[in-house]
């Protein structure tokens, strides 16, 4: 299967800015666009969606707990109904400025402490595949966790993700901190690209795990983010899918 490249974008506020979403657009492949409830607002949603068009990246929806001014990365304890309600709150704000560009939804992927808690708690995760049945888009998500057992149990596609600018703990969880430090762009590149085809990577403490990566993904608030992204764009070259 040819490797997707994403980022999580669109997450800037008002007269906030964060990250170069239109830097990134030429390294990736889908545009993960923040819906309103960790970052954005309409008019950065729109902006972000006719900025994907322009470059011919597809856009899926990155949804999150309600919690701006945490950014998303805080745990909240929400029942699944009411979570599948919120989902479906903010895919929906997104799906309306897609219809006006003409663009098609192209996948929904749970930001933050949300994609996290979906990774190992049952309500979580079927309320993230409540939504999904409607929309039968992918869901992106960890391999040999909640995410897979659960969205495929479920009927959906679902697409294993690695993370280019994240480090894993040995039981391979991901390492999530609330500000995303700069890391070193060609090791990060050297380690999608070994999880792509060894399906292996290097946990934190040096023991190798098992990973999958159907898409990789780079940050757009990681500091070097574009410098990450184009090394990532580089190496996996040969097995890279197109965007559009």
């Amino acid at each position: 299967m040819a490797v997707g490249i994403n980022c999580d974008m669109g997450e800037s506020f008002g007269l906030y800015k964060l990250g170069d979403d239109e830097g990134m657009m030429p390294f990736i492949s889908e545009a993960n666009v923040a819906c309103g409830f960790h970052g954005s607002d309409p008019n950065h949603m729109r902006k972000t969606v006719e900025l994907a068009k322009r470059h011919n990246v597809n856009v899926g929806a990155h949804f999150s707990f309600p919690d701006l001014q945490g950014f998303g990365r805080r745990e909240m304890k929400i029942e699944r109904e009411e979570l599948a309600n919120i989902i479906t709150y903010q895919v929906g704000a997104l799906v309306g400025f897609l219809d006006m560009a003409g663009m098609k939804l192209s996948h929904l992927k749970p930001h933050g402490a949300l994609y996290g808690m979906a990774a190992k708690q049952v309500p979580i995760a079927q309320a993230v595949a409540d939504v999904g049945v409607h929309y039968k888009v992918p869901v992106y998500g960890m391999a040999s966790t909640l995410h897979e057992e659960i969205y495929t149990a479920r009927g959906l596609e679902f697409r294993a993700e690695f993370y280019a600018d994240l480090y894993y703990d040995d039981d391979g969880g991901l390492i999530i901190t609330r500000e995303h430090q700069a890391v070193d762009a060609q090791d990060a590149a050297a380690r999608s690209l070994r999880a792509y085809e060894e399906g292996l990577t290097r946990s934190i403490s040096g023991v190798d795990i098992a990973v999958k990566a159907e898409v990789v993904c780079v940050h757009s608030d990681t500091p070097n983010a574009i410098d990450v992204a184009k090394a990532v764009f580089e190496i996996l070259a040969p097995h890279r899918q197109t965007a559009g």
